[in-house]
């Protein structure tokens, strides 16, 4: 298992993942302030790779330098803010699913095995009875 490539990539993808949140912020105060750049930057985003944050803004600030500059502020303010408690949020949120994961699995397999149960002694009385 290789930890640095893992984070490495985890690390990427919050940052795109960021990259989109901060596009939605400055697309909703467009859409307050000026509609029309609005529509522009909500058919940008559609059309471009949002998916890739660093990608995205490359194109972006080749079309509207001060808009690529908006959004790697609001992603950046975004990132200063949630730092401090994400990775506990984190480790709690995987911890949380996965205890509800193997409750629902623990469930499923003793309701399976209660009714194999429930088969086999109806089998059985079905036995003795002839």
């Amino acid at each position: 298992m290789d930890l640095k490539r893992i984070a490495k990539d985890t690390a990427k993808t919050l940052t795109s993942y960021l990259t989109y949140q901060a596009v939605r912020v400055v697309l909703g105060q467009l859409r307050e302030t000026n509609l029309p750049r609005s529509h522009w930057f909500n058919e940008f985003a559609a059309r471009e790779k949002l998916q890739d944050g660093e990608a995205f803004l490359a194109s972006l600030m080749q079309e509207q330098a001060d808009l690529a500059l908006r959004v790697m502020t609001v992603r950046q303010h975004l990132a200063e803010e949630i730092t401090e408690f994400l990775p506990e949020m984190v480790i709690t949120g995987i911890q949380q699913a996965n205890i509800e994961h193997r409750k629902q699995h623990l469930e499923r397999i003793t309701q399976m095995s209660s009714e194999e149960l429930q088969s086999k002694a109806d089998a059985s009385d079905g036995e003795s009875l002839s």
